[in-house]
């Protein structure tokens, strides 16, 4: 089993400094459904790992954010995909858990559902919590320019060896075809 773990809000969805609060703001970034069926169709387990601070906040409650999610599984059924599994923080940023990135709880999380090691496991996202909590685990950072991602690069700190994209349908091309050269390794005689 091949395992990618998507950031959602700036990855898969438009961000908002004031926070995605209901299925209506929910908007999908140009190209990104599309990406995750086609990571799904090239046989890949596709988890979502977010921070949803608004729960702790009181900005939306646990049904909201769950009708969020229905409409992004929704949406992605209409191309005959799905994420296998949708892993969220719902605390706020003082409340010390383990699991609101850069910690790495949701990750192992992941890891704990699907029984896979995290090790160079691609981990998606658009800002420096995404990337540290991929590197905690061991897994392989790599990050998009939508969302958060231009801000995260102005700052230009801890990215060192993280490749860039310009959004997840970028950083899936580049997986399916790194997929597939490694294919055509294997099938190489020696």
């Amino acid at each position: 089993m091949r395992l990618v773990i998507l950031d959602r809000d700036g990855v898969i969805n438009e961000d908002s400094d004031d926070f995605i609060k209901s299925p209506d703001e929910f908007v999908p970034l140009p190209g990104s459904l599309n990406a995750i069926a086609r990571l799904k169709q090239a046989g890949f387990t596709v988890a979502v790992a977010t921070n949803q601070s608004g729960l702790a906040r009181g900005l939306f409650d646990q049904n909201t954010l769950e009708a969020m999610h229905r409409k992004l599984q929704d949406l992605l059924a209409e191309r005959s995909a799905h994420i296998d599994g949708i892993f969220h923080c719902p605390h706020g940023p003082d409340q010390g858990c383990d699991c609101r990135k850069p910690k790495p709880g949701l990750l192992k999380q992941i890891s704990a559902r699907f029984s896979l090691p995290l090790a160079g496991v691609p981990v998606i996202g658009d800002s420096l919590r995404d990337l540290e909590a991929a590197r905690a685990v061991g897994a392989r950072p790599m990050l998009v320019r939508s969302g958060k991602g231009q801000r995260t690069l102005a700052r230009g700190e801890g990215l060192e060896g993280v490749p860039v994209f310009d959004d997840l349908a970028a950083a899936v091309e580049s997986l399916l075809k790194e997929t597939a050269d490694v294919g055509q390794d294997q099938k190489k005689p020696e």
